[in-house]
């Protein structure tokens, strides 16, 4: 069920402590189901600046101008007719300002970009009858606020009347929205009927006019805070996607007490850290595979060193109730930093590129800044830690230029670089403004390391040409298979009949494909839907007979890459299950939020087809988590009758293709054809070629855990013959003009 949050923005959204806002920020992050919708009294241009902040959660629609401006907040177009309907008799800035020229009180706001009203600034004492008749006069309405804000509107512009107008649009009811406000140009929103949060700190006035008011609730924070009470009072948040958690103000501790200090032999370098603050505790990712938990298992099984990585939002600021085991040495970074990092330049300018979409790619200076900024942390961090001579294992794009800043600060170091995205192209690659700066610092490694072959020979065609190019190495990364069976026994053994594995439900129960992806348009989940709707066309006797299930959890809060893509098939979904819906089915069953490990598993366990279709993929081990599953209970009785274990469809671009494709069905994401003709190729397999096609991909599948793929990996960097560039030569990662 939708739900709508309209909330002003100065001394509201934008209002309370940084914890408060973080926290209102990552709730309304874990809540897809409640849209945001700003109120404000600001112009469009000044919002797009506001949008830069990266504690402010992305707005879907925007109530602007106080209420004279109504625009798509992903586009910032017009919403029409609703705009045109509240401007509808304004009389025009200049017919306004020569009618108020007389009243030497009113001081016009310049320098404010303003649509559909005109803003100015007067005194209580000025604020007489004679100035509002004037207005009145012009057919205007007006509404004043702080003591100072004096603003002229069209004769039907309010927020209250945008909101009213935008919710008869859209079908919102009043049960399901909530209105938070700070001063008394928020007055017509508590005017509607719906649930109502005034912060604490509110405007006098705000208060006095709302006295009376028993469906109005009176927070007892400020700003952000109060809304994020009012969403907890009313149940909007789920308790075990909002801790809640309270700030720790003062607290200066930080995860990973056991700080390594001195010289280390090994330094191991990763943005992400292994533990986040939940405001309880220090918890690690909710899956057992992956770098993080990989690093974390080499770490306990005694790999010696030290774990560089960033500290950043609430993790700064949160105290350890206990030491953890691992040697973290953290680079504290401020949130501004982090944002044009992480979320704008790593994700908007380089992840485009290694998807092979350059066409997304969106390069911003200020954002590029902060990653050379946040690289050149790291590497004078990473150089503070390291013994002489020591090795260096740097992963992943997003510490690309610490290799050439390393080569300037430390010579004698070895450092090493694993990829754990695929790497593109050398044509796409020179797509990047920043190419050459890239590859001046990637030619610094001694070491480079990839899932597969062809990504390894992509890298090395685009440093082609250098006299001491890196070593390249191919390490497919696996997973924590005894993990994952012993689960999957676990949990087949305690199922509900609903969710027995596929091995052992009866074939008329109907069918289950599945998809378990983050929100990306790299893992296609659009061009799936699409392949669903005509598979169903194709095949009419399905419908009814078939579910797609897409878990596909939203990506963290503050990027914003992904915005169209989730839009887009939020629509695409409800279009397909319109158009084929039969009774209370539907075939598309769209599940924006992660699950735990122990539920992924049910999840893989009950499906007949794992469908996974990346664009690009450096290895998907989401596909090897399905093999492991399945693969644990081909030797339980039961497997031997039913329609057999599940079927791995499996995009021909990701780096699992290379160890399991010839046990798995290839697919290609960019041909819907081929994508409903593969999937229903799958669902059409009989029982023994089930068994025999997962019999294989267990096979292929094998048995090396994960902490000794990450030992091979650094005794690789340690024993490669290291590349040096001559003395003398220009510090290969500083930018070019």
């Amino acid at each position: 069920m939708s739900r709508i949050l309209v909330t002003d923005l100065d001394g509201t959204l934008l209002g309370g402590t940084p914890d408060d806002r973080i926290r209102l920020r990552d709730a309304l992050a874990r809540h897809p189901e409640v849209t945001t919708v700003f109120a404000t009294g600001r112009g469009p241009a000044s919002i797009r600046e506001v949008l830069r902040d990266p504690l402010v959660p992305r707005p879907r629609w925007i109530i602007a101008d106080v209420g004279a401006t109504v625009i798509d907040g992903t586009d910032f177009t017009p919403v029409d007719p609703v705009q045109e309907q509240l401007r509808a008799g304004w009389p025009g800035p200049d017919r306004v300002r020569a009618a108020l020229r007389r009243f030497p009180a009113l001081a016009y706001q310049q320098g404010v970009v303003q649509n559909g009203r005109c803003s100015y600034h007067v005194d209580p004492d000025g604020l007489t009858d004679e100035l509002t008749g004037a207005v009145e006069a012009l057919g205007c309405t007006w509404v004043y606020s702080a003591d100072r804000y004096f603003d002229v509107l069209p004769p039907s512009a309010s927020k209250g009347n945008a909101l009213r107008a935008l919710a008869a649009k859209l079908g919102w009811q009043r049960e399901h929205i909530l209105v938070a406000g700070d001063s008394l140009n928020d007055l017509s929103l508590f005017r509607l009927g719906t649930h109502a949060v005034v912060v604490a700190g509110a405007e006098r006035a705000l208060l006095t006019a709302l006295a009376e008011d028993a469906l109005v609730h009176r927070a007892d924070r400020a700003g952000a805070g109060g809304i994020h009470a009012a969403l907890r009072k009313l149940r909007w948040l789920s308790a075990d996607r909002d801790p809640d958690p309270d700030p720790a103000p003062g607290s200066t501790s930080r995860p990973g007490s056991r700080h390594a200090v001195g010289p280390n032999s090994l330094v191991v370098a990763y943005h992400r850290p292994p533990l986040h603050w939940n405001g309880d505790d220090w918890q690690p990712p909710s899956s057992p595979n992956g770098i993080l938990p990989t690093l974390s298992s080499a770490f306990a099984d005694g790999l010696p060193g030290v774990w560089v990585t960033a500290l950043t939002g609430r993790d700064r600021l949160a105290p350890l109730p206990q030491p953890t085991t691992l040697p973290l040495s953290p680079v504290p970074l401020d949130t501004a930093t982090w944002h044009g990092y992480f979320h704008r330049a790593c994700k908007e300018t380089l992840w485009p590129v290694l998807m092979s979409e350059p066409d997304r790619s969106v390069h911003d200076e200020r954002a590029w800044a902060d990653y050379r900024r946040v690289n050149a942390r790291f590497a004078e961090h990473i150089s503070g830690q390291a013994a002489p001579g020591a090795t260096v294992w740097l992963h992943d794009y997003n510490l690309w230029l610490v290799p050439g800043l390393l080569r300037r600060l430390r010579p004698d170091l070895r450092t090493g670089l694993f990829h754990h995205t695929p790497f593109p192209a050398p044509e796409v690659f020179d797509t990047l403004l920043v190419a050459d700066e890239l590859r001046r610092s990637l030619g610094c490694l001694d070491w480079a390391g990839f899932h597969t072959e062809d990504f390894a020979e992509r890298f090395r065609r685009t440093l082609a040409g250098r006299s001491d190019p890196p070593h390249t190495a191919v390490h497919p990364l696996g997973i924590d298979r005894p993990f994952v069976e012993e689960l999957a026994r676990r949990r087949a053994a305690h199922l509900p009949a609903a969710h027995l594995p596929a091995a052992h439900r009866h074939p008329a129960s109907g069918r289950l494909v599945l998809s378990v992806e983050r929100l990306d348009y790299a893992k296609a989940p659009i061009q799936k839907v699409d392949a669903i709707d005509h598979l169903l066309s194709q095949r009419p006797e399905l419908r009814g007979r078939l579910t797609f299930r897409l878990v596909c959890p939203p990506p963290e809060p503050g990027i914003t890459a992904y915005d169209t893509t989730r839009r887009r098939l939020e629509q695409r979904v409800a279009d397909v299950n319109a158009t084929w819906k039969k009774g209370t089915w539907l075939p598309v069953d769209y599940l924006p939020r992660g699950l735990s490990a122990a539920e992924v598993i049910d999840e893989y366990l009950a499906a007949d087809v794992l469908w996974v279709t990346s664009l690009q993929d450096g290895m998907n081990l989401t596909a090897k988590e399905f093999t492991a599953a399945q693969a644990a209970l081909l030797t339980d009785p039961r497997s031997r009758t039913g329609p057999g274990p599940g079927v791995l469809v499996l995009s021909r671009h990701t780096g699992a293709a290379a160890e399991l494709g010839p046990a798995a069905l290839l697919t290609d994401p960019r041909s819907r054809d081929d994508l409903s003709a593969v999937l229903a190729r799958a669902l059409d397999l009989g029982p023994a070629e089930r068994r025999a096609r997962m019999d294989r991909l267990s096979r292929l599948l094998g048995h090396e855990r994960p902490a000794d793929w990450a030992a091979r990996i650094v005794d690789g960097i340690r024993t490669c013959t290291p590349g040096r560039t001559p003395a003398g030569t220009p510090d290969p990662a500083a930018p070019t003009a």
